[in-house]
């Protein structure tokens, strides 16, 4: 076999893996059945919310949360901001015995999210110690919300179900994502028309992958048994806490993608984790490429640093085979993508070469191979767009036509992850894991115009 037909052969091995797990996730994602909801009652709430310079949203957070659900105890952890937002944290504390502040300092703090978390989980095992009073651990569920985050007015009743803590096997559930600036006119503040044009589709965009692609790879991992927890939206039983803190004696770890992270941790210690799609938790979506790019490198990174736990995954009796597969193919597609990124234009490359060499040259070659450019389309772009189209119909309802247009869309949109992936594996070879915050909208708006002024 020649080094063209070893080529040729990678690039269609690594085709059906991607049209196989396509079909995997979109065929559950159509059958999906609504979940019924439990009694909020049965269980005692904590909700962590960590922050890094988060004034310009965090007051508003809090108020939402004790406003829309009163029995919910709010635990903001300030890591050590310097706009402000640890005042604002502890001045909301002082007044409500519902609100606590967990203040972390330097050189303590900005060591990651999950440590954060840590700090939190730990002024909450010790402030429960010290009550008489109280639910029981397995009764007793925490929630990590980003500082944006707004959850749903059925979120507990959801978390509480049936399929959810209301059964005890259950030790962590993930509800949906929405992106809560997806009808804005205008995300990027202080920009023109055509800048807001572009900050509108990637707003678009995000918010049909977190409601379809995400949502359904998460529908699959309900058959596999091997759901991924995200940053924001994650409920887990405090019972499960504990004993996925048992090997590390904190349940969060410091990889970068510490959500996916506490979730392995959690199934190798014998719990469940399931997904709720009906219901939600809000984050506002990113209207800038550059930090967009940076959030998913992050991410990316993140999972590289997950790759550890396959030899785990995989000799644990507490992970199904299907789900030990499942995982691993998550946790290997960046490996596939770098791959990807040098494969599909050598393939391209290849071809054209051939092409030109053959008897009648390229354009001889490009007539008689006119059934490569359907083949791509088929291939290569409808796997993608089919989801704006899923999205308009199940979860948006909208028209058919403007489906059409966020398909092509969608399809460019998803290349940003052969760039992640690049810069991902740049940082891995160049030693950088440092932990970098995403902006919120309001404050990137605050500096453009301080620059612009």
């Amino acid at each position: 076999m020649n080094p063209l037909d070893i080529l040729f052969s990678l690039s269609f091995v690594f085709l059906v893996m991607f049209l196989t797990y396509t079909t995997l996730i979109v065929v559950p994602f159509a059958r999906r059945r609504r979940a019924r909801g439990g009694d909020p009652r049965a269980f005692e709430w904590h909700a962590f919310v960590p922050c890094r310079d988060e004034a310009t949203v965090i007051a508003h957070t809090v108020k939402r949360m004790r406003e829309r659900f009163p029995d919910v105890h709010v635990w903001i952890i300030d890591d050590a901001s310097t706009d402000g937002t640890g005042a604002i944290v502890s001045t909301i504390a002082a007044r409500d015995s519902f609100v606590h502040a967990v203040i972390r300092r330097l050189p303590d703090a900005r060591t990651g999210k999950g440590a954060a978390l840590n700090a939190a989980y730990a002024q909450l095992t010790q402030w429960r110690a010290s009550r008489s009073e109280g639910r029981e651990d397995d009764r007793t569920i925490v929630i990590v919300l980003d500082a944006d985050g707004s959850l749903a007015p059925n979120a507990l009743r959801q978390a509480s179900g049936a399929t959810a803590f209301g059964s005890t096997d259950v030790g962590a559930v993930q509800v949906a994502v929405r992106m809560s600036n997806r009808d804005d006119p205008a995300p990027l503040p202080g920009r023109g028309r055509l800048a807001q044009a572009w900050a509108r589709y990637l707003v678009r965009m995000q918010d049909i992958e977190f409601r379809t692609t995400i949502a359904a790879m998460q529908v699959l991992r309900m058959r596999t048994v091997s759901v991924g927890l995200g940053g924001n939206g994650q409920f887990t039983r405090l019972s499960a806490l504990r004993a996925a803190s048992s090997a590390q004696g904190e349940p969060w770890g410091d990889a970068l993608l510490e959500d996916y992270e506490v979730g392995l941790r959690i199934m190798l210690a014998g719990y469940r984790t399931v997904y709720a799609h009906d219901t939600w938790v809000s984050q506002e979506a990113l209207p800038s490429a550059r930090r967009l790019l940076t959030q998913r490198t992050r991410w990316c990174q993140g999972g590289l640093q997950c790759a550890r736990y396959l030899p785990r995954i995989y000799s644990s009796r507490n992970f199904t085979n299907a789900g030990a597969l499942e995982a691993a193919y998550f946790l290997a597609i960046p490996y596939i993508q770098l791959a990807g990124s040098v494969l599909w234009p050598s393939v391209a490359v290849a071809m054209l070469v051939s092409g030109a060499l053959s008897p009648g040259g390229i354009l001889g070659w490009i007539s008689s191979a006119s059934w490569i450019v359907p083949l791509w389309v088929l291939t290569g772009i409808l796997p993608f767009s089919l989801w704006p189209l899923v999205y308009a119909l199940r979860e948006e309802r909208h028209s058919l036509w403007r489906a059409a247009v966020w398909g092509l869309g969608y399809w460019l949109y998803m290349y940003q992850s052969y760039v992640c992936v690049i810069r991902a594996f740049g940082r891995m070879l160049t030693g950088r894991r440092g932990w970098t915050k995403t902006r919120r909208n309001a404050e990137a708006g605050r500096l453009l115009l301080a620059v612009e002024s």
